[in-house]
């Protein structure tokens, strides 16, 4: 099997599970060292909570005791979600200094440590440009890491390529989704893991080299479908 990625060094944040998880292991198989940083306690990564600026410090010196160059690093962890109803200033703050502050103190930390060919990719979601209701925490995050993307994409010009995925609806377990579900999708499923990982590992390679800056909304294409109540046989209920 090719390993396109053979002794390349990436970092994943929140990679134990979910997207983070497939896209740690999509790098491992094509020969990277992968290191991944996530708050649950089971597994072989680095136990840490990211919104802490210590625990990052650590991480970072963790590895260049073993590298002294990064290839690539994927901003991927939660942060909360609640809304206005519920959500308290701490838990607000929490949901940035996770979704967004985190990010970009990760990135300064290994700013001289990047190697040529640098990316970043940061994971957003398509709530950073449609809501439900009580989601401010969530999509506030989301919002903002879309942003910063293109801020650390001219800081870093000529050092990394900067860009964000905004996933959409991703099945992270294995059910069966159908009917209504699976219609409101153009594509006519929900997304994969695999679906976010291969945009995510194309945006490291040398065949996106000329992109930088852009966010990439993948969604099946349901942000793009108007909805009226009545037309095409949607109907809202309330």
């Amino acid at each position: 099997m090719q390993q396109a990625f053979n002794n390349k060094v990436v970092i994943v944040t929140g990679g134990a599970n979910g997207i983070g998880q497939c896209v740690a292991n999509e790098f491992k198989n094509q020969g990277a060292y992968v290191y991944v940083i996530d708050k649950q306690e089971e597994g072989e990564h680095f136990v840490g909570d990211i919104s802490k600026k210590e625990v990052l410090e650590a991480f970072v010196d963790e590895i260049l005791k073993k590298h002294d160059k990064v290839d690539y690093i994927i901003n991927n962890a939660l942060p909360l979600t609640k809304g206005i109803d519920e959500c308290t200033y701490e838990e607000f703050q929490y949901a940035l200094s996770v979704g967004v502050t985190a990010p970009f103190y990760l990135v300064k930390l290994l700013r001289e440590h990047l190697a040529e060919g640098a990316s970043i990719v940061n994971i957003s979601s398509s709530r950073d440009r449609m809501s439900q209701p009580q989601t401010e925490s969530y999509t506030a995050a989301k919002g903002g890491i879309a942003a910063l993307t293109h801020a650390l994409a001219v800081s870093l010009a000529g050092k990394a390529r900067v860009n964000s995925i905004s996933p959409g609806w991703i099945d992270t377990s294995n059910s069966v989704v159908e009917g209504p579900d699976t219609i409101q999708q153009l594509v006519g499923r929900v997304g994969r893991p695999t679906d976010i990982a291969n945009m995510v590992l194309f945006l490291c390679s040398d065949k996106s080299g000329f992109i930088t800056g852009e966010n990439i909304c993948i969604d099946g294409g349901m942000t793009r479908q108007m909805i009226y109540h009545g037309d095409n046989g949607w109907t809202l209920n309330v």
